[in-house]
C-alpha cells in the first residue's frame, strides 16, 4: 500500500522529465554529428551523465510531489492550529535559512563566486548572506499573511530600494546579487516553503490561500538580491577603510623619511 502512495503519478513524472530533457539531448546529438565530433569516450561519459541526471530529477520531483509539498502544507496548518500565529514568523525564518543553505544551486553559485574572485568573496560568506536573506523573506511573507498586508506595499518599495542600492554598491556585486535572486528560488526552497505558506494562509480566518499563500517566491527572489547588494556596501566600506589606513601609513613613512 505504501509503495502505491510513494509511486503515485510516477509515470507522469517520468514523462515530464523526458519531455524536459529531450530537446537538450537532441541538440547535443545534432551538434555532435555535424560540428563537435567528440571522441567516443567523451560521448559515453556524457550519456552516463544524462542518465544520472534523468534518474535524479525523476526521483527528486517524485519526492517533491509525495513528500515536500504535503509535509510543508501540513506543517503550516498544524503550527497555526497548535502554536499560534506569531510562532510561524520565527519558524519561517529558520526553515527559509535552512532550505537555502541546503539548496544545490545556491552552493554552486557561491562556490563559483569564490573561485572567480580568487577567495575575495568566500563561499561561506555568500552562502550565509543568502540563507539569512531568504529566512528574512519568509518571515516578511508570514507577517504579510497574518496582517493581510497588500502584496504591492512590500514589493514596490523593496524593488525600489534594490534598484537604488545598485547605484551605490560595488559594481561586481550587482550581477552576483541578481543571479543570487534566481538561484535562491530553487526547488528546495520553492516546494517546501511555498506549501508551508499556503498551509499557514489556509488556517487563518479571513485569508484566501490563493491570495495570501502565493507571492512569497517574489519576496524570496527580492530579499537575497538586496542582502547581497548590502554585502557589497560592507565590502566597499571595508576597502575604503583599508585605503585610508594605507594612505595614513604612507604619509607616516614619508614623514619619517624626510625627518631622517
Amino acid at each position: 500500500m505504501n509503495e502505491v502512495v510513494i509511486f503515485e503519478g510516477f509515470l507522469d513524472t517520468i514523462l515530464e522529465v523526458s519531455i524536459a530533457l529531450a530537446p537538450l539531448v537532441l541538440f547535443f546529438i545534432f551538434f555532435q554529428l555535424v560540428y563537435l565530433k567528440l571522441p567516443r569516450m567523451e560521448v559515453l561519459n556524457m550519456v552516463k551523465g544524462v542518465i544520472l541526471t534523468f534518474v535524479g530529477i525523476v526521483f527528486f520531483l517524485q519526492g517533491v510531489h509525495v513528500g515536500f509539498l504535503p509535509v510543508g502544507e501540513i506543517l503550516g496548518q498544524g503550527m497555526i492550529e497548535h502554536t499560534g500565529k506569531w510562532v510561524v514568523i520565527v519558524v519561517g525564518f529558520i526553515l527559509g535559512a535552512v532550505a537555502t543553505f541546503a539548496e544545490p544551486a545556491v552552493r554552486a553559485l557561491s562556490d563559483e563566486v569564490e573561485k572567480v574572485s580568487a577567495g575575495y568573496i568566500p563561499q561561506i560568506v555568500l552562502l550565509m548572506t543568502l540563507s539569512l536573506g531568504v529566512g528574512l523573506a519568509i518571515s516578511i511573507a508570514m507577517i504579510r499573511t497574518i496582517f493581510g498586508i497588500p502584496f504591492m506595499y512590500i514589493l514596490l518599495p523593496g524593488y525600489g530600494l534594490t534598484l537604488a542600492t545598485t547605484l551605490i554598491t560595488k559594481e561586481n556585486f550587482v550581477s552576483i546579487a541578481f543571479d543570487s535572486g534566481g538561484v535562491a528560488t530553487g526547488p528546495m526552497t520553492v516546494t517546501f516553503i511555498m506549501a508551508f505558506s499556503v498551509g499557514v494562509a489556509s488556517q487563518i480566518e479571513g485569508r484566501d490561500p490563493l491570495v495570501e499563500g502565493f507571492g512569497m517566491i517574489a519576496l524570496v527572489a527580492l530579499i537575497p538580491i538586496l542582502s547581497v547588494l548590502l554585502l557589497g556596501l560592507v565590502y566597499l566600506r571595508k576597502e575604503k577603510q583599508n585605503e585610508r589606513e594605507l594612505e595614513k601609513e604612507s604619509q607616516r613613512n614619508n614623514y619619517y623619511s624626510q625627518e631622517g
